[in-house]
């Protein structure tokens, strides 16, 4: 492979380009408890202290580092994945010359270190402790052996580390792989991945044993597998562990699966009601199960024919496939949309869209997904993630850097793929099955802000073309990407008997950009997509490509505040306004960056932009400020309401557009969450997930404001009378610094330490 340098000159040092200070980092809970704390900490001065400080509490190693014990500098932490990434590189065989190798080295630093793409959170956690510091770590795990061309066990948990954030298992009915998914979700967990399951295959409570007995069923050891994700911390640092459960919409126990979290959540209330503490480290969810999952069904196209038609569901046995007992499929859909209402769960993920864009068919269904559902693939695989960060591709002007994003796209995939190979993985079955097929996922984030910094409404047409070219662009340069390794090392093991499907799926992402109507700016990048989209297709013809799957969206929780992110994933903004701990004690209120931007893009002057910010500073809203134009209103709407002056907020359907304006593009799917204000129905929510199904979206997730029994609630009635959707100061607190959370991308993510609850 030739990387052409582009940020950094040939002979240059990508850490000479990068202004370097030092800074105390300190992190505090909000009652004045330290958390985390670390003087002179050398970082880039274009980083935020808030950046650094998670980046130092999350991913600096803490011990076992030369004299010193810890990694005391972001240089220090970026060299360590650097240089792993390389050697390894090198190695594979990856590079046609050092000179080659050097050259990719810089420009992934340069990229890493101010912020245009980071990689998921376990490589920052795991990669480059051996090469760099000798920590081999204890635990043994399964890896691709260099020389005798075959997965091997290995000794040592961090020679060969585990970078992937998304796993997928299988699991059996029996009790010996009920409790091997146990243990091997435990070993997920340690090192800050997640994992997802469909549990299907277990046979439920109304069935019988061989030896004679009725089984326990389904939730029972569902029960036992949410107490182990309780219990570990990912990666060692955050609290609560990342799981996906999944079942499908024939299962005997489907009702009771779907109650399950609501009926929980019940107890909750109830036990917080008593007195008994309502954080989500408290008492009264400590004592309840399913907590710590994020559970989904899996919807067929079958069902969905027999609710349009209101006809009576079968739900067959496990052990036979006879039927067991007959619903009514609108009792079922009432009961997921009723459930979802109470607590958020369950999503839906829609089986027949999910695998008629499956590249690999030949080896199985896709059957589930990782915790956030951006992931899908074969069961006992794994995805290591990667994320451009879209407002870092701006100019001052507001021009898009479209070079630099394609070259970092490039950049990024690469490195993403000899990640492949120096992975370690818990178990032999998904170390041959990542080796096999390579699935990985690049995405983008920073979408909300992106559009808003251009002054472009997130629920417009425009706001679409844009998030539509800019995910084609991305995927067809990391398949190109993907086609051209394969030229020298070869396709993914399971191209050949797949080509057919592979070839299908590429050119059903090159026929959704043709249908794509676009104006002038967005048609010149539609032009190019289509350009790589057509010379990716011409090599995998020729000798196949690297990868199976190429690209995902993720919710960037934590590395969206490490990359100075104002929004996650592809979400839009959820408020104007957010709040900073101040480390003396008290809350600073600041408002998004993307509005100045918008404004002086809309031609604002300056007198005009700083009342019109002084006016969001005391209403929590930009309705009725002074100055603005109400044509200019709908760029600045939110996920939710903001203020109680505010009424505008993004609609259920805004937020389902943008999916499927970004859906075609990507190999996996998307994390997000469609945001409902707390007056939303049960009806309506039935709806929202029927327009997804129809939309083509693979899955989908809600959350409706205050359904979560940890989301506190004034007690007082004047005083829940006068609370509006969407106040920063009335989401779940952090259980970590006790720092009011936000919602981000399906999880709630901590804005002052870094930690996400419920997804990696």
């Amino acid at each position: 492979m030739e990387i052409k340098p582009h940020f950094v000159a040939a002979q240059g040092n990508p850490e000479k380009l990068v202004s370097w200070h030092r800074v105390d980092c300190e992190i505090k809970a909000r009652d004045g408890r330290l958390v985390f704390a670390m003087k002179n900490v050398e970082a880039p001065s274009s980083w935020s202290q808030l950046a650094v400080d998670v980046a130092a509490n999350k991913y600096f190693r803490k011990t076992g580092v030369g004299r010193k014990g810890a990694e005391n500098s972001i240089r220090q932490m970026v060299e360590r994945v650097v240089f792993a990434i390389v050697q390894s590189g090198k190695k594979q065989k990856y590079f046609s010359s050092p000179k080659a190798a050097k050259i990719f080295a810089n420009e992934l630093k340069y990229i890493l270190l101010t912020q245009r793409a980071f990689f998921n959170s376990p490589v920052w956690f795991n990669c480059g402790l051996w090469e760099k510091y000798k920590i081999k770590g204890d635990t043994p795990n399964w890896a691709w052996d260099f020389k005798k061309k075959k997965i091997m066990k290995q000794s040592f948990a961090y020679v060969r580390p585990q970078v992937s954030a998304c796993f997928i298992q299988n699991i059996e009915d029996s009790l010996e792989s009920i409790f091997d998914l146990a243990k091997n979700e435990a070993l997920l967990f340690k090192f800050g991945s997640g994992s997802g399951t469909n549990f299907s295959k277990l046979r439920s409570k109304y069935e019988k044993l061989e030896g004679g007995g009725t089984s326990s069923g389904l939730i029972s050891f569902l029960e036992v597998l949410d107490r182990g994700a309780a219990s570990v911390k990912s990666g060692g640092t955050t609290r609560r562990a990342a799981k996906m459960v999944i079942l499908d919409d024939d299962h005997p126990e489907l009702m009771d699966f779907i109650k399950w979290k609501a009926h929980e959540e019940q107890k909750a209330r109830a036990l917080i009601e008593a007195g008994y503490n309502g954080d989500f480290e408290g008492e009264a969810f400590h004592t309840i199960s399913g907590q710590n999952a994020n559970n989904s069904i899996r919807i067929s196209n079958d069902f969905m024919k027999s609710l349009s038609q209101k006809l009576p569901w079968k739900l067959k046995s496990r052990v036979d496939g006879k039927m067991i007992q007959e619903i009514s499929s609108t009792e079922i859909w009432t009961q997921i949309s009723q459930s979802a209402w109470a607590c958020a769960d369950p999503g839906l993920q829609f089986h027949q869209t999910i695998n008629d864009w499956h590249t690999s068919p030949a080896d199985g269904e896709i059957r589930a997904s990782n915790p956030c559902s951006e992931y899908l693939f074969l069961d006992d695989s794994a995805c290591n993630l990667a994320s451009l960060n879209l407002p870092a591709f701006l100019e001052s002007d507001g021009r898009f850097d479209l070079e630099s994003y394609l070259h970092t796209a490039k950049v990024m995939f690469l490195a993403q793929d000899i990640l492949v190979d120096l992975a370690g993985y818990p178990t032999e079955k998904i170390a041959k099955n990542s080796q096999a097929y390579r699935p990985l996922g690049l995405g983008f984030c920073g979408l909300g802000s992106f559009l808003m910094k251009k002054a472009i409404s997130y629920d417009s047409d425009l706001g679409r073309n844009w998030a539509s070219v800019l995910a084609s662009l991305l995927t067809a340069r990391a398949y190109l990407t993907s086609a051209e390794i394969a030229q020298n090392l070869g396709a993914f093991s399971g191209f050949r008997k797949n080509k057919k499907s592979v070839l299908r799926v590429l050119e059903k992402h090159q026929k959704a950009s043709k249908n794509l109507k676009l104006n002038l700016e967005t048609q010149k990048l539609n032009d190019l997509a289509l350009e790589l989209w057509s010379e990716t297709l011409h090599l995998t013809k020729k000798k196949g490509i690297r990868n199976s799957q190429a690209s995902v969206m993720a919710p960037t929780g934590t590395i969206g505040l490490v990359m100075d992110c104002d929004t996650t994933g592809i979400e839009p903004e959820f408020s104007l306004v957010r709040f900073k701990k101040l480390s003396g004690g008290g809350d600073l209120k600041l408002i998004s960056a993307s509005v100045s931007s918008a404004l002086e893009n809309l031609k604002y002057n300056s007198e005009q932009i700083r009342e019109i910010l002084d006016y969001i500073e005391v209403h929590w809203s930009i309705e009725g400020a002074p100055h603005l134009k109400e044509i200019d209103l709908p760029i600045f709407d939110t996920a939710m309401k903001n203020g109680n002056m505010g009424k505008r907020f993004l609609s259920a359907e805004g937020h389902l557009k943008m999916m499927a304006a970004i859906q075609c593009f990507i190999s996996g799917a998307i994390s997000k969450t469609v945001n409902l204000p707390v007056e939303t129905t049960p009806e309506e929510i039935g709806n929202i997930y029927l327009k997804a199904w129809q939309m083509g979206l693979k899955s989908i997730a809600i959350y409706r404001d205050s359904s979560k029994a940890a989301q506190p609630l004034k007690t007082k009635q004047d005083e829940i009378k006068t609370r509006w959707q969407g106040d920063p100061l009335a989401a779940p607190v952090c259980p970590d610094c006790g720092t009011h959370t936000e919602l981000a991308g399906g999880c709630f993510r901590c804005g002052n330490c870094g930690t996400t609850l419920g997804c990696a």
